[in-house]
């Protein structure tokens, strides 16, 4: 089930950012230590009662005349319109309502998305009230008194927000269907695979023009079992600037990768494995993703034997933060190996909702902790008393031991690899939670 996606538009110095870490407190996901992640806070994951989101900032460039001040919100405003399933607009009391908030409030009103107005800088409710009741002249709805500042007005405005995420999504429980998200730098052949698949198969049953984002779902019948590509096609247009165009193309990752299961990030194998390339994949690793690396244009490659084990090796270097994703090398355009990848990503789906018996996880355990005795620090020694799967998708285990700060991240990787040798778990992150108990309680 995909988390529902929020967006924040407003003019330069409305206070989008400080709206945007106001709501997603600490917990801002590009804080992390995934190599090349964007440090540049562009999404972050937050929650709020009991239901949890995506927080988009769409801000980026700010201009510095009002004409190209108006075109840069529109296309913030296209961007939030493309991929969120709220809009939050922001506008400011001490400024006071701008020609240019106008316009955008005509575009968000077309969309007929859920828009809520939110007014910044409200420092004191008494003072700036009538202000704020100017807003309405927007024929947006209620204007919502905040400060993001000094946090005022914040549960209010989240209560607004949430009321309109759809009801625990019941049609979208029952789709059973594997989602497969193909995502990738531009120009590196996502849209040609998909054709190709497409194309061998003919049998396409329509192309939802991505009903909530803008990611066109493709659906492809494959051996009697259907398949929904998720395309995050036409990142390319020519008169953008890159930043933005890099910023836009991480939002449309982010919301495309939610909503998969699978995701295949394509690489161009004349360009080779780059930085950005890792940036992408670490959005799948993050999010607890089946991963597959697809190298397309293999066919443009000059080979010799130890080409592919070479090229491997490079891809393994720079995605190094995810030993597990499998690696296939096709070519979009003569269809080499495409029809493999159905197989794997079966396999892939079936690893990420692989279920593990307790009885045989702590055989495992107890055999790796014979096999290599566990650290110890100042004659205080770790003792791992159990092991439990306590979810799938990805899998997710639970280690009880008699003291949090001995299990040593390098011991985690060590059992994490005694389970992969059992299991394979191929093309799937693990993830381990660690819990403390007393020896009593045992």
């Amino acid at each position: 089930m995909s988390k529902p996606v929020v967006a924040i538009v407003g003019r330069p110095n409305v206070g989008k950012s400080t709206l945007f870490n106001a709501l997603a407190g600490e917990k801002i996901s590009i804080v992390k230590d995934t190599p090349g992640v964007t440090r540049d806070r562009i999404y972050a994951d937050a929650s709020w009662l009991d239901k949890e989101f995506t927080l988009i900032d769409t801000g980026g460039i700010e201009p510095d005349s009002s004409d190209i001040i108006l075109s840069q919100m529109r296309e913030q405003a296209q961007i939030a319109i493309d991929t969120a399933d709220v809009i939050l607009f922001l506008v400011d009391v001490k400024q006071g309502l701008v020609d240019s908030d106008s316009k955008v409030a005509d575009m968000l009103r077309r969309s007929k998305k859920p828009v809520i107005l939110a007014v910044n800088k409200v420092d004191s409710f008494q003072k700036y009230m009538m202000d704020v009741y100017e807003f309405y002249n927007l024929g947006i709805g209620d204007p919502h008194p905040v400060s993001a500042a000094s946090m005022l007005g914040i549960g209010d405005l989240l209560d607004e927000v949430v009321k309109f995420f759809p009801a625990n999504e019941q049609e979208e429980e029952e789709d059973e269907r594997p989602r497969i998200a193909i995502v990738g730098k531009p120009n590196v052949g996502k849209s040609s695979i998909i054709n190709k698949l497409v194309g061998e198969n003919r049998v396409i049953v329509s192309n939802i023009a991505g009903t909530t984002r803008d990611a066109i779902d493709t659906e492809i019948k494959y051996h009697g079992r259907e398949y929904v590509f998720i395309d995050t096609a036409g990142l390319r247009k020519k008169n953008k600037i890159k930043e933005e165009l890099e910023r836009y193309s991480i939002i449309r990752t982010v919301t495309a990768v939610e909503r998969a299961d699978v995701v295949l990030v394509v690489i161009d194998a004349v360009e080779g494995v780059t930085e950005q390339d890792a940036k992408i994949a670490g959005i799948a690793h993050e999010r607890g993703k089946g991963v597959i690396i697809v190298v397309n244009k293999w066919d443009a490659i000059e080979k010799n034997d130890k080409t592919m084990n070479e090229y491997e090796k490079e891809v393994r270097r720079v995605l190094s933060f995810m030993p597990y994703a499998e690696i296939m090398y096709v070519s979009a355009q003569t269809g080499q190996r495409l029809p493999k990848l159905y197989d794997m990503i079966d396999m892939v789906i079936e690893n990420q909702t692989l279920r593990i018996a307790t009885g045989v996880l702590n055989e495992i355990m107890m055999e790796a902790v014979a096999m290599q005795q566990p650290p110890s620090d100042k004659g205080k020694r770790l003792k791992l008393y159990y092991i439990t799967q306590v979810a799938v998708k990805p899998p997710t285990f639970v280690i009880f031991v008699n003291d949090k700060e001995l299990m040593h991240f390098s011991y985690t990787r060590y059992l994490e690899n005694k389970i992969r040798e059992a299991f394979g778990f191929k093309g799937t992150s693990l993830r381990f939670f660690i819990r403390e108990r007393k020896e009593k309680e045992r």
